[in-house]
């Protein structure tokens, strides 16, 4: 059986942030750019706080099975959470999608690939 690879978007909304903690996540926001999002199996974490108060976390993890993508995602919303709740940082709205990848639409360059492999 092979791995599958799954994709997991945690997003939220900081809540009731004090000054100390806005400034904390502003001093840190160059390493937390949307420009330098990334999957990542720790999970990776983006915002620009001084825009809005909304946060992305990505993460990457893999199962064999198309069922383990629910458990997956129950790992990154606990991840997602331990790491605010750390921090003291307040957040609503938490949310989360999934993907498959073995189950993602194939891209331009991929399908002229594939094409190549079986001609």
């Amino acid at each position: 059986m092979s791995t599958r690879t799954f994709r997991i978007t945690v997003r939220g909304v900081f809540h009731g942030l004090g000054a100390d903690q806005r400034a904390a996540l502003l001093a840190d926001a160059a390493a937390h750019d949307v420009l330098r999002a990334a999957f990542t199996p720790a999970g990776h974490l983006s915002y620009d706080i001084a825009a809005r108060s909304a946060f992305t976390f990505r993460f990457q993890d893999a199962g064999e099975e198309e069922e383990d993508i629910l458990d997956a995602t129950e790992r990154a919303e606990e991840a997602a959470t331990a790491w605010l709740t750390e921090r003291g940082y307040g957040y609503t709205n938490l949310r989360s999608t999934a993907e498959d990848l073995s189950q993602a639409p194939l891209g331009k360059r991929q399908r002229r690939e594939a094409a190549k492999k079986y001609a």
